[in-house]
């Protein structure tokens, strides 16, 4: 008997009673960091078609680890020069640390906002 396009390709299948169903497997997603599972939600909310696609070729694991990855470089990038251009310094964390921590939040909130409109949520 003729192999069928997906033993040609590699594909097995098991017995299962009288049928031969075909061995399928559908990657895990491993570990990546809150950018990449919050531009999961984004996209298994809103971009089904995309997920999809990327969750059936296996590419869904690189693709969240590069956006995660994109998000975090940005993320830092970010603080760090806003807190720079506000004067927010050592200085400052040793001499009034409470006024540090508030404009650090301030600033990482602010970090966060840009780094969902520009990367999560598109």
């Amino acid at each position: 008997m003729e192999k069928s396009i997906f033993e040609q390709t590699g594909g097995t299948y098991r017995q299962e009673g009288d049928y031969l169903l075909p061995n399928l497997t559908v990657p895990e997603i491993g570990s990546v960091g809150i950018w990449g599972q919050r531009h999961l939600r984004y996209i298994k909310e809103h971009r089904r078609a995309f997920y999809t696609s990327l969750q059936l070729s296996g590419k869904l694991d690189s693709y969240l680890a590069d956006i995660d990855q994109q998000a975090e470089a940005m993320f830092s990038q970010l603080v760090e020069q806003i807190a720079q251009c506000q004067g927010v310094t050592e200085q400052l964390k040793a001499s009034d640390q409470m006024a540090w921590v508030g404009r650090m939040n301030n600033i990482r909130a602010g970090a966060i906002e840009v780094i969902n409109e520009e990367i999560v949520c598109t």
